[in-house]
């Protein structure tokens, strides 16, 4: 079965093959896909995938979805987007990027928002330093298939010294087709010395079918570079979403992530980050909300490598039903890291007897001058507290809904995009039994 599932990706792999491309995509593509073929789809029995299991890579015969909007319009996507709020928006359907449905006003001139394919095109030379040099392939099969399957996606190019006030939005749509399909968006996103900006990276199911999505989103960021990025995650329930972010930081850059999962069947999350110069900084905050039989995996590794940086990382998650979830955080201090500040936390709520979390905080330090804190925890509703708003008359129901709030709102309140904000918290607003009331009240 494996080897049949690889030889269904090798032969789409030939199928794509541009004689136009640059020579050296040609060669970053063959290497990765090469090294995918060695590599194969992960399982159980690696550590780093002990506790998810991706046999819908073996059991259904993913094909590269085609380029076509398949009936998707603009008043869909206000469904699924944030609103009345209008900000500049690259718009993918089932991987590919369309121009119609995109809006990219109120954009300064030398900013570049655009598709990766377009750039490549047009400009590759601009791509070259970046493209496929920090999320390694080697050892990692997902990011080997996606560098191999590098088509489209987004590239945005924050220049020196720029300041951009409103978010951009990067949405990807998946649609259902007559047959299973898969996507491999590839992000390049490069924020350069002392510039700053906001980046929305939402990816939504519009059809309750099975699909895949295998991305990967490189972040560069220069010295003294701002960036907020959220990625949030509403696939249908029964997608298989496999993410890859991975971050580069110069000298003094701040990074904050936040990272939301809502959908899926089946969702994997990495997020990794190098501080790579002195004094840099990076938050990561997390939620994921599932229930039913869904799985959500997130992985992180923070390495710092140069002295002087700090990180805080802060992950929730709340699992009800036979909700599975993993969380695996690792903090790497090299010996040249000193002075490093570094702070870890996971809480899990179980909504159910059924629900499991399998969390593994993990520090790995190797320089002696620093200040390192990690933690879990995995716990159901304080009884306590439940006794404290019955007797004050609220019902049972009513009073492990606004537990279940104020557990969720200590992370989603760290969200400064207030229409991200909103649309989390209508979610989790629509996913409590006595939300509405709940959102009346407060």
């Amino acid at each position: 079965m494996v080897s049949k599932s690889l030889a269904h990706y090798s032969a789409s792999f030939a199928c794509l093959q541009n004689p136009k491309e640059p020579q050296w995509l040609q060669a970053i593509r063959n290497e990765a896909m090469e090294q995918f073929s060695k590599l194969g789809f992960p399982t159980s029995r690696q550590e780093e995938w002990k506790y998810t299991k991706v046999d819908f890579t073996r059991k259904l015969a993913f094909d590269h979805a085609p380029s076509q909007l398949n009936g998707v319009t603009a008043d869909q996507l206000n469904q699924v987007t944030f609103g009345n709020f209008q900000c500049p928006r690259l718009v993918f359907v089932n991987g590919h990027y369309s121009e119609t449905l995109s809006s990219l006003q109120d954009l300064p001139p030398q900013v570049q928002v655009r598709s990766l394919a377009e750039a490549l095109r047009e400009n590759p030379e601009q791509i070259k330093p970046h493209l496929a040099r920090h999320a390694g392939y080697q050892d990692h099969a997902f990011v080997a298939l996606n560098t191999a399957f590098i088509q489209d996606g987004a590239f945005v190019h924050i220049p020196e010294g720029a300041r951009i006030e409103e978010p951009i939005h990067l949405l990807f749509v998946s649609t259902s087709l007559d047959k299973v399909t898969a996507c491999h968006p590839r992000n390049l996103i490069v924020v350069d010395e002392n510039s700053q900006a906001t980046i929305l990276e939402s990816y939504v199911g519009l059809d309750q079918q099975p699909y895949f999505t295998n991305l990967v989103t490189e972040v560069v960021m220069g010295k003294n570079a701002n960036l907020d990025h959220y990625k949030l995650k509403r696939e249908s329930d029964q997608a298989f979403h496999v993410g890859t972010l991975q971050i580069h930081q110069d000298r003094s850059s701040h990074l904050r992530t936040f990272d939301v999962t809502l959908g899926g069947a089946l969702t994997r999350n990495e997020v990794n980050a190098r501080l790579d110069g002195e004094g840099a900084e990076c938050a990561l905050d997390g939620l994921y909300l599932v229930s039913g039989g869904q799985h959500v995996d997130n992985h992180t590794r923070l390495e710092h490598a140069k002295p002087h940086c700090a990180s805080r990382e802060v992950y929730r998650g709340i699992l009800d039903d036979r909700a599975t979830g993993v969380f695996h955080g690792r903090i790497v201090v090299q010996p040249d890291a000193q002075k490093t500040d570094s702070k870890q936390t996971n809480n899990n709520l179980l909504l159910s007897d059924d629900a499991t979390i399998n969390t593994k905080p993990q520090l790995e330090i190797y320089a002696d001058d620093v200040k390192c804190t990690h933690g879990a925890t995995v716990g159901q509703l304080d009884e306590n507290a439940l006794f404290y708003l019955r007797s004050r008359g609220i019902d049972a129901t009513t009073a492990r809904s606004l537990l279940i709030y104020a557990f969720a709102s200590q992370v989603t309140e760290e969200i400064r995009v207030e229409s991200v904000r909103s649309q989390v918290d209508d979610h989790l607003f629509g996913w409590l039994p006595q939300g509405r009331l709940i959102r009346e009240a407060i």
